[in-house]
């Protein structure tokens, strides 16, 4: 994964042991089953990778565990990116040849809807 890429929330739970830290770093939290793009990955000194979203924005916290403050990113084993099926370029670009029919020509006396 990448900024920029889309991706789909798989899980959005949260363990009740953790839930009052939860809420107390997050204002706004993902939801199962809706798309996002990726805004940022953050290493978090090798602990655990997270994400940051362009849909959602938290206000940054200092977190002892990185000794730092930053916005708070979710894990990023909750999102697994999609992959939408695009024609190619080749696809894109080809017509399709279709023979026309002349009209044919009338003669001096006739009449072209003959």
């Amino acid at each position: 994964m990448k900024p920029g890429d889309k991706v789909i929330c798989v899980d959005a739970s949260i363990d009740a042991e953790k839930s009052e830290e939860i809420r107390r770093d997050f204002e706004i939290w993902v939801t199962k089953d809706k798309e996002y793009t990726i805004r940022e990955i953050l290493d978090n000194n090798g602990i655990v990778p997270g994400v940051l979203l362009d849909e959602i924005h938290n206000f940054p916290k200092f977190f002892k565990l990185i000794n730092r403050t930053q916005e708070p990113a979710f894990a990023i084993w909750r999102f697994r990116k999609l992959n939408y099926a695009t024609a190619t370029a080749k696809e894109e670009n080809e017509t399709e040849l279709v023979e026309v029919a002349k009209p044919e020509k009338a003669l001096p006396n006739e009449s072209p809807n003959k």
